[in-house]
């Protein structure tokens, strides 16, 4: 593969619509392997998707963006969200999870068993990839997350988180444990301020807890935060964060580690751009770099090569990404 293909094979650009864009339809054919059907700030912030979006889309619909998304990109990494608590971007088209009560009330067996029906529903529409189950063990102050966990206490969200991911890759559908390295107390949204997670280590050592049994259940992909967490790393946030995905590494993960959204202000930090962002996520670690459709993913492209050209980003580092991306999403075939 040449270097512009592992450019566009490490980017997960994100729609709100079920629509394929000339210029997506361009990024697939040239190398893009991934792409995320997402959902408006709207639906993000209600954690429901809206009246509209739940009328008009269909399975079918949604089947015929999958055809057109492997008709250009081959075997492919569609992803979206489909929280076990929280977001669920399949509205009505897929059997669901409980609500967060009874799902505390059911045995790991049976989470298993109903994760594994949603998920299939979803493989037979095409799509491949969930971003969830969200394992954070908030115990604080944590208005980004709220509505979205599953609880306080770090080995139930270990037993629930665990029997959701062993549900859903049964199915064939790539789980995504997120956000590592936990985020238990912070000090706002990382989407849209410029938040920081609270305490040092020993503070973050319960949340280890679910993302240990995520990587032992199966997971074959891992989130990182869009915040900065003092705790792993006092410079960078997690996405762009060396020692944080050193930290998840050395949990013996061996997945697809995803980077939150580049567009988040929690990442971007007021220091920089996303093209920037996306550099320092690579060299980080970060596998597949996820970011909005709207930014310029030419212009994003253009300065990972000219980062691999100056040598600030080794060119083995794209090519490990990249192949990492690619091998997962041949699987899908």
């Amino acid at each position: 593969m040449s270097l512009k293909a592992d450019t566009y094979a490490v980017l997960l650009p994100a729609i709100d619509n079920l629509v394929l864009t000339n210029p997506l339809a361009r990024f697939l054919d040239q190398g893009g392997r991934a792409l995320l059907i997402g959902e408006t700030r709207e639906e993000y912030v209600a954690r429901s998707m809206s009246d509209a979006r739940c009328s008009g889309e269909s399975v079918e619909k949604l089947c015929a963006l999958t055809d057109r998304i492997t008709g250009f990109a081959g075997p492919a990494l569609v992803a979206l969200d489909q929280e076990p608590s929280g977001i669920r971007r399949l509205h009505g088209l897929v059997p669901q999870l409980p609500d967060n009560h009874a799902l505390h009330a059911m045995a790991s067996e049976e989470i298993e068993r109903v994760a594994f029906r949603m998920a299939q529903a979803a493989r037979g529409m095409g799509l491949t990839m969930f971003l969830s189950p969200v394992i954070d063990v908030v115990t604080g102050h944590n208005p980004w997350l709220q509505g979205r966990t599953l609880g306080t206490d770090a080995a139930e969200v270990a037993r629930i988180g665990s029997a959701h991911i062993r549900g859903v890759e049964a199915a064939g559908v790539v789980a995504t444990a997120k956000h590592f390295p936990g985020h238990h107390n912070i000090d706002g949204d990382p989407a849209v301020d410029v938040a920081t997670v609270s305490g040092g280590t020993d503070a973050l050592a319960p949340g280890m807890v679910p993302f240990r049994a995520a990587i032992a259940a199966g997971a074959r992909a891992v989130m990182t935060g869009p915040a900065l967490v003092p705790g792993m790393d006092a410079v960078m946030p997690s996405s762009l964060s060396v020692p944080t995905i050193a930290a998840l590494r050395g949990l013996d993960f061996t997945g697809l580690v995803v980077s939150d959204d580049l567009d988040a202000i929690g990442i971007l930090r007021g220091q920089r751009d996303v093209p920037t962002a996306a550099v320092e996520a690579l060299r980080a670690g970060s596998d597949l770099l996820l970011l909005s459709a709207e930014n310029d993913l030419e212009q994003v492209r253009s300065r990972i090569l000219s980062a691999v050209a100056e040598g600030s980003l080794p060119e083995e580092r794209l090519t490990e990404a990249a192949d990492r991306v690619r091998a997962l999403a041949d699987s899908m075939g």
